[in-house]
């Protein structure tokens, strides 16, 4: 029988659909971690994620473990309660066609980043990443920065197994930015910058991507300072509308 929680609506099917969405804020989870951390019984974790994929609310990364779905950034949009996006969609268009590449937002969740929002290049060959799509923590230019501003802690623990050290981090926080060549994919090329909040923390990666043969093997020579000056746009809309 699956245990009470502290907290009930009296509606027990929406009590335990919060308790499994509440359980992903800190980042994937495999059934058996959902189990653990929910107190539901293994069937009852199962069938509530599973109909939350059904409906978005839910997705899976690459290893199959659940991960928070694109359907909860859309209704935020819609909401007007997500400063981020809302923000976001006229520099990510501009920073495409700027640069003539596919850009992106990303935001860090646990030991994997999402695709938050994204412009993609209308024709010809490029980098398509899809809303809502997780990506390892372990490569790519959007990775360096969701990691290059952590506590050094955290820093040095993000960096077990990565394709990047820490001299590149360092670099990257001297210039604002990053650039990766064939790092997360073989043929892809990549630069990012951190968008911050009023805080000034890093609250999220704006990226360029494409192909190595059209971006070239320094992209970030050809495209940083214009993808440095979308994250700074970025983040002066994120303080405006978080300042209101």
């Amino acid at each position: 029988m699956d245990n009470p929680t502290e907290s009930s609506s009296g509606v027990g099917v929406i009590d335990k659909a919060a308790q499994v969405l509440n359980a992903l804020e800190s980042g994937p989870a495999t059934l058996a971690h959902l189990v653990a951390s929910t107190h539901l019984a293994r069937p009852t974790a199962h069938r509530i994620a599973v109909a939350l994929e059904y409906h978005r609310l839910v997705t899976r990364d690459s290893q199959g473990r659940f991960v928070l779905g694109p359907r909860l950034a859309e209704l935020a949009r819609a909401a007007g309660e997500d400063h981020l996006l809302v923000a976001a969609g006229p520099v990510l268009a501009a920073l495409r066609d700027k640069t003539h590449e596919s850009a992106q937002l990303y935001r860090r969740q646990g030991d994997v980043r999402v695709c938050v929002a994204n412009a993609e290049r209308p024709i010809g060959l490029r980098d398509s990443i899809p809303v809502g799509a997780t990506m390892s923590m372990q490569g790519g230019s959007a990775a360096q920065v969701l990691l290059a501003w952590e506590e050094p802690d955290r820093l040095h623990r993000g960096l077990v197994g990565s394709r990047f050290n820490a001299t590149m981090l360092s670099a990257v926080r001297r210039r604002g930015w990053s650039q990766s060549v064939g790092e997360r994919e073989p043929g892809v090329a990549s630069v990012s910058a951190p968008v911050r909040g009023s805080s000034g923390k890093v609250v999220a990666a704006i990226s360029i991507s494409g192909p190595i043969d059209r971006m070239g093997r320094q992209p970030g020579r050809t495209h940083g300072a214009v993808v440095v000056a979308a994250a700074r746009r970025l983040s002066e809309a994120l303080r405006h509308d978080e300042d209101r």
